[in-house]
């Protein structure tokens, strides 16, 4: 390639707080009815005045220290003029000069800042008129901004999924991309490669800005869109126009909204009915680093580690709390360390199980944590059982079932259906001598050489002997009769 993309990300995220920021309606992302969570303030109504959200400001402070960003000690808002039908009050209260989050690293992305502001209203486009929905306006809105190191979409989309990884950490947001709860807008400029790796920021190319990427898929087939496009554009000896495009997710393309706005045109001035704040002299903002939990770069490492799990496994269990959570309880209650069998392996099984056969069913049945009628402890018997090679694999799997499915303990289950897998030859040769029958084509196959054809036969004794038979023996006996 010619050129050298260079891309810095501009990341909106909703927080999670009971109220909105500056006033007492519910910021409730869950109500379905227009115009319900609103009041005076929040409409803009003349003579009222906004209240600063405590929880906001400590939300926004947190990811600052996640991320080794210098917290402020002096911060003000500022009003961002500019009207838009969703705007009711034709301004928005934002962070100008003072943000409350300057510095920072995550995922090797330089940050530039993190600031608070409101969120805008709702547009509802319809065939002949557009409606607005006011719940959303005044909720409690982050912004952080990158560097412009990002290099390439993949860097861009990992960079975006690790920051939806930690805001789910700290628990500051639910960071929902299909509700809007998180936005991303990418701002991306082509340099020749030379001036690139001279350093030159000023001659790095015309910026680009591309909104409207509401999936991380979105983020990496609009950046790669922009960077082909602009290729094209440059090529042919024309100029990359600097202006804000949109992503159109039926055509994958980007399309020209409008000539890029300067920040001049908001005409920023200090918000006359909010004082600075000094965030050394709140109460409420001191020893934050107390309330910083595991972060998801250190319970990867952790896990890895303390558990030595394979990277992809690693990833589930990082991606989802609650599944880490479970996991490591369900180690606990194991007590494997005195086990006369591998510690390895019952952690092997218990994550294996939990992330495909347990996590699948959830999905299927859409339960989540709170509605599983299995606890670690009895899901702790179930790993150990198979461990020890009492009921095979596939048993292992049916017994999971009913046990989230009725709640039933997995020894009474299986005791109950008479399910504990046997080694005992007369039992496995009367089921493989039935199936070496019923199977004459995969038979023909083993004896001329195909070796994958005896894991057919073994399927087909554990199926007749409803998963008892252990896979082993069963292949052991299936061999010697086909001698």
């Amino acid at each position: 390639m010619k050129y050298q993309p260079t891309i810095g990300l501009e990341i909106h995220v909703e927080l999670r707080t009971k109220t909105k920021m500056f006033c007492g309606s519910p910021n409730d992302p869950n109500e379905k009815h227009p115009n319900i969570n609103v009041c005076p303030v929040c409409m803009g109504y003349p003579g009222t005045l906004p209240v600063i959200n405590k929880e906001a400001v400590k939300s926004v402070l947190r990811v600052g220290l996640a991320v080794g960003g210098k917290l402020a000690d002096y911060t003000q808002w500022d009003r961002k003029n500019y009207f838009y039908p969703d705007l009711p009050k034709g301004y928005q209260i934002s962070q100008s000069k003072y943000p409350l989050v300057t510095g920072g690293n995550l995922n090797d992305v330089k940050i530039t800042r993190i600031h608070l502001e409101e969120d805008a209203g709702k547009l509802l486009h319809q065939k002949d008129c557009t409606l607005v929905d006011f719940n959303r306006a005044g909720v409690p809105l982050m912004e952080l901004v990158t560097e412009p190191v990002i290099t390439s979409s993949k860097q861009a989309r990992i960079f975006a999924e690790e920051l939806r990884l930690l805001l789910r950490y700290l628990n500051v947001s639910d960071a929902n991309m299909e509700r809007g709860q998180l936005r991303i807008e990418a701002n991306i400029s082509l340099g020749s490669l030379p001036v690139r790796q001279a350093g030159s920021a000023s001659k790095l190319g015309t910026k680009v800005e591309v909104k409207n990427l509401n999936s991380f898929r979105a983020v990496e087939q609009a950046i790669n869109y922009e960077i082909k496009r602009q290729t094209e554009v440059l090529e042919k000896g024309r100029k990359i126009k600097h202006e804000t495009r949109g992503w159109d997710e039926d055509k994958q393309k980007t399309f020209s909204q409008r000539s890029k706005e300067e920040a001049h045109d908001y005409r920023y001035f200090p918000e006359p009915d909010l004082p600075p704040l000094k965030i050394s002299e709140v109460e409420d903002f001191q020893n934050l680093e107390a309330t910083i939990p595991e972060l998801p770069w250190q319970k990867r490492e952790r896990l890895k580690n303390e558990y030595g799990i394979k990277n992809e496994l690693v990833e589930n269990l990082v991606n989802d709390l609650n599944l880490a959570d479970f996991f490591e309880r369900t180690i606990s209650e194991s007590r494997a360390e005195d086990k006369e069998i591998s510690k390895n392996k019952i952690i092997e099984l218990a994550v294996n199980y939990i992330v495909s056969d347990l996590a699948g069913i959830m999905r299927e049945k859409f339960l989540d944590f709170t509605e599983l009628n299995v606890t670690p402890e009895n899901f702790a018997d179930l790993i150990i059982m198979a461990a020890e090679d009492k009921i095979s694999s596939r048993v292992a799997k049916d017994v999971l079932r009913e046990m989230v499915e009725t709640g039933a303990e997995p020894h009474a289950v299986v005791s109950e259906k008479g399910l504990e897998q046997t080694s005992d030859k007369g039992i496995i040769e009367v089921a493989a001598k039935k199936i070496i029958e019923e199977n004459p084509n995969a038979v023909a196959d083993y004896k001329a050489g195909k070796a994958a054809s005896i894991q057919f036969l073994v399927g087909a004794v554990m199926k007749d002997t409803r998963g008892k038979a252990n896979p082993e023996k069963a292949k052991e006996i299936l061999e010697n009769l086909l001698k």
